[in-house]
């Protein structure tokens, strides 16, 4: 970082974004510098695939870099003071069974995780993580009375987080450090310095305001591509999730369970809280293609110069003077949520997937009609890495990414700001130097192939949602 920004502006308040603020409001480097953070919601965003209801914490990873990260975080996660993160149930430590269906996909993930898994394993605690040979040993460690794949292991030092809760704990803290300004409002386009074509100098809000800061953090996750052109690099993918109301005495005897994830079908359960057991799909997920008018490249910034783009001349607020530029509309694949369609249902397949693994899963509640579903949308890059690095098209270190996060991102809440703000100062960790950059060539089809998903790949949601004759999703029957 050539320059000091007196002003740093943050789009998005999920775990990318909060995290961000928060550490950078730490750090003595950025003591004069103001940080803002935009949501176009007040905090909670309730469609932000960061508000939920449960999120599994492991280090259970097949690639070495991110295992460690995820234990360093899940270090953290252990912290159980009332005003710690893992405190007042935030985190819970019952375990993760990672299984697989043996001769398919999901088996070298599970075996490298395992290998992980062992070498991370602190004195004392090397017996925490225990091989399951067969089908046989998964069900008797499930406690289910089922379970799932051909063969895995339990990692006792493995658990699961409240989401919302943690989020809003995080919330809490960053406002505590009275640094911080929350704003709402949609930012529609980057403002650009009228004299540098390649210098982003703000952001444009849907209702015209101005919001000028020296340096935009981008971490809008799935609604990114609306922002920025991501096409070939990462995309918007909506993943299936199915909840079930259970009596107080199945709450009582499924409250200890681990977590079962096996990575061959993409499908796991969590254990339940307050009456309530979740049933998901980790996968290569819905695509939902839209129009959308996305700021052009600054090779596009005047339209005297070329002639595809619209631009118009801002007279800003804060000498926050230039250019809002715009492309053509595009198709990109974008967010469909409840916020936008409050009768929004999982299409039929998703909820016969989930319905087909809570059967072996946990078959005395095979029959059991789900009580509410979500789309939970991720932004996928087709390796499953971040994108955590300055975009390369501007100038003067003037935007950043933050984004990518591929279903996986959430684990990492207590040290994934840090790590982005090293990055922002140009310290990027070495082990993800190559993994968190700026992907320089694009792939035809962004699909993540990182040995972790289930499904079929390829599924766009209007298409799945017609086949069953529902309207927008709407659930109209029961299982």
């Amino acid at each position: 970082m050539d320059t000091l920004p007196n002003h740093i502006l943050i789009l998005g308040s999920g775990v990318f974004g909060l995290s961000t603020a928060f550490a950078l409001s730490k750090r003595p480097l950025f003591t004069e510098t103001k940080i803002s953070v935009l949501d176009k919601s007040d905090f909670p965003a309730l469609d932000g695939s960061s508000i939920d209801t449960s999120r599994i914490i492991r280090p259970d990873y097949k690639d070495p870099a991110y295992a460690s990260l995820a234990a360093h975080a899940s270090d953290a996660w252990r912290k159980q003071g009332d005003d710690e993160l893992g405190g007042q149930g935030r985190y819970n430590e019952n375990g993760l069974m990672l299984v697989a269906n043996r001769g398919v996909q999901g088996e070298e993930y599970v075996t490298k995780s395992l290998e992980n898994a062992r070498r991370l394993a602190k004195p004392g605690d090397e017996d925490s993580v225990v091989y399951l040979k067969d089908r046989l040993a998964i069900d008797k460690h499930a406690r289910t009375g089922g379970g799932s794949g051909h063969w895995g292991y339990i990692n006792k030092r493995s658990g699961w987080a409240d989401a919302e809760a943690a989020m809003r704990w995080l919330h809490k803290q960053a406002e505590a450090t009275n640094r911080i300004e929350f704003l709402t409002g949609t930012a529609e386009s980057f403002l650009i310095d009228e004299n540098d074509h390649q210098k982003v100098i703000g952001v444009r809000l849907t209702d015209d305001t101005i919001i000028a800061a020296d340096l935009v953090i981008v971490a809008t996750g799935a609604w990114t591509g609306k922002l920025v052109d991501l096409s070939g690099r990462a995309q918007a993918t909506g993943q299936v999730l199915c909840y079930m109301d259970i009596t107080d005495e199945e709450q009582e005897k499924l409250k200890d369970i681990p977590t079962l994830l096996n990575m061959s079908e993409g499908m796991f359960i969590i254990p339940p809280r307050n009456n309530l057991l979740k049933v998901a799909r980790h996968g290569y997920g819905y695509t939902n293609p839209v129009s959308v008018t996305q700021p052009a490249t600054p090779n596009a910034v005047r339209s005297d110069t070329n002639g595809a783009a619209e631009t118009n001349y801002t007279n800003g607020v804060n000498g926050a003077n230039g250019y809002t530029n715009r492309h053509s509309k595009v198709q990109v694949s974008m967010p469909r949520t409840k916020l936008d369609d409050p009768n929004l249902w999982v299409p039929q397949e998703g909820e016969e997937a989930c319905r087909k693994a809570l059967s072996e899963m946990i078959p005395s509640l095979a029959d059991r009609a789900f009580s509410k579903s979500k789309i939970c949308w991720y932004t996928d890059t087709p390796t499953a890495d971040f994108i955590i690095t300055y975009h390369p098209d501007y100038s003067s270190k003037s935007l950043f990414m933050a984004t990518g996060g591929s279903g996986h991102g959430f684990k990492f809440l207590p040290v994934l700001g840090e790590k982005i703000a090293d990055c922002v100062e140009g310290r990027c960790p070495e082990e993800f130097k190559q993994k968190w950059k700026w992907p320089e060539n694009k792939v035809d089809e962004v699909v993540t192939h990182d040995g972790s998903r289930g499904g079929r790949c390829g599924m766009n949601l209007d298409e799945e949602v017609r086949k069953e004759g529902r309207v927008a999703g709407k659930r109209d029957f029961e299982l």
